[in-house]
Formats: C-alpha cells, structure tokens, sequence
C-alpha cells in the first residue's frame, strides 16, 4: 500500500538533478512528514487550502532507503514519518493536483 506526500511543483523542480528529495522543513523537522491514503484530504485542507501547483507524490514504502515510523499527531492519527532524505526510486508517481 503506497503512502503519500504533498509538495509544490517549485520545490520537487529543486531537486529534478537529485537521486533524493527532500521536504521544505527536514532541515528544523529531521523527518518528512507523509499521509495515508484516507490522510491526503484532510493534509490538503489544513495545510494546503488555496494553494495551487501542487503534486502527490505515490511511494512505495518497502523501497525507501530511509526509516519510516509512524507517530502520533496533535489529532491523536498515526502518521507516516521519514527519517532521512526520499529516495527518489521509491516514487512509484508524481500526480499533478
């Protein structure tokens, strides 16, 4: 089952001549923050409401090179956390949003 991570356009082009990506916050954050499936509507709306040129990014979980925990979030839901950069070989898509 693929997890999922929202991003701009702008910030994944940054890193089109990279093997890795990684989100705008890693660097104070140390993981990169990432959805389930039933998790990517309600990430759009609370952070994300208004925004345009956005892109889902479809990974596969078993190919990512970094550890995946999932921890609990202010709303009391287990999300996918990534310790380390994103291995750009574990997204399976990019879909324009």
């Amino acid at each position: 089952m693929n997890i999922y991570h929202i991003t701009t356009k702008d910030w994944w082009d940054s890193f089109d001549n990279e093997d890795f990506y990684q989100s705008p916050t890693f660097e104070q954050e140390t993981f990169i923050h990432l959805s389930t499936a039933d998790q990517v509507a309600g990430v759009l709306e609370r952070y994300y409401a208004g925004q345009t040129n956005l892109l889902k990014l479809h990974i596969n979980p078993d190919k990512l090179t970094a550890e995946l925990r999932y921890e609990q979030a202010t709303n009391n839901e287990l999300f996918p956390h990534l310790y380390g950069t994103l291995n750009k070989g574990a997204i399976e898509r990019v879909e324009e949003l």
